[in-house]
């Protein structure tokens, strides 16, 4: 069965996408088109470049994650550099390793530019900070920046939706009217874009199935703030659900797989071989439970 699927932020949680997806293939559904945002984004471009959940799960039990920590030969010397540097770049790593992996990854399956992509196959959200929008990739790249999708790297796109506030450093693009626009993760103004595939049910072409990085939006825990760090913790976070709690939580919720991994942060790079295993059983296990209903 032909399916949408919408995948959510959530760092290296995102290992628990690969057992759902097999779970997914193994009761013959497969993706028509796909949307995600941060890690989701990952996941989202690389079905839509042809990869199966077989050579997603192989690729990325053998990826060693910490490679993409690439800072300046500066920090090496002096180490407190790494942290004064944030403030001027505001990102602890540069990110540029982590794009030249995703570049070859696509380029596997011949996929360079959206060009190389069946049209609306792939929906990649960011979010430009400085206009304070929500931006989808390729739809709104000619309208607010004047670039050709075709001409638009999707290893770009996706490298753009996973700059995660501090870790990685924001991208940049041009606006037609106001010049420079800084781009982050997606996450923080949607982390589970469905409206982007949003049709009234009734009309639907397809089942939507959006698959969620966390509890649901009822047992999301409450947090304990005590110190600034707490504090920008909270707020990073907060952004990332407060689009879509609302939204979700009334149309979409019975179409939402919810992975709850409370265990792992999502910039724990270096995770170990044994966690990602426990991560890809987790979706497994949901996966089922959730198949058991779904479609209806």
């Amino acid at each position: 069965m032909k399916i949408d699927g919408v995948f959510s932020g959530g760092g290296v949680k995102a290992f628990a996408f690969i057992g759902v997806l097999e779970v997914l293939e193994e009761r013959n559904f497969s993706f028509d088109r796909v949307a995600g945002t941060s890690a989701g984004a990952i996941v989202a471009g690389l079905l839509a470049a042809g990869y199966t959940s077989k050579e997603l799960k192989k690729m990325f039990t053998e990826l060693d994650l910490a490679q993409f920590m690439d800072g300046t030969i500066l920090e090496k010397y002096l180490p407190f550099w790494k942290w004064l540097s944030v403030y001027f770049t505001m990102g602890l790593y540069k990110g540029k390793i982590f794009e030249e992996w995703l570049y070859q990854t696509l380029a596997r399956k011949n996929i360079y530019t959206f060009r190389d992509l069946p049209k609306d196959s792939l929906k990649v959200v960011v979010a430009d900070i400085s206009e304070g929008k929500i931006v989808v990739i390729p739809d709104d790249l000619e309208r607010l920046y004047g670039i050709h999708p075709d001409s638009f790297l999707v290893s770009k796109a996706i490298r753009m939706s996973a700059s995660l506030p501090y870790f990685f450093r924001p991208e940049k693009l041009y606006s037609k009217t106001t010049g420079k626009s800084i781009i982050v993760d997606g996450a923080i103004l949607s982390n589970l874009p469905m409206w982007v595939f949003e049709k009234d049910r009734s009309l639907r072409k397809r089942p939507l199935l959006g698959v969620k990085l966390s509890a649901s939006y009822e047992q999301i825990p409450k947090k304990t703030i005590s110190n600034a760090l707490d504090l920008s913790r909270a707020l990073i976070t907060t952004m990332r659900i407060a689009h879509d709690t609302r939204y979700v939580s009334k149309k979409h919720k019975e179409d939402i797989l919810f992975l709850p991994v409370n265990e792992v942060d999502v910039s724990e790079l270096e995770l170990s071989r044994e966690a990602k295993d426990d991560l890809i059983k987790l979706g497994r296990t949901r996966a089922i439970s959730f198949l058991t209903h779904w479609p209806n």
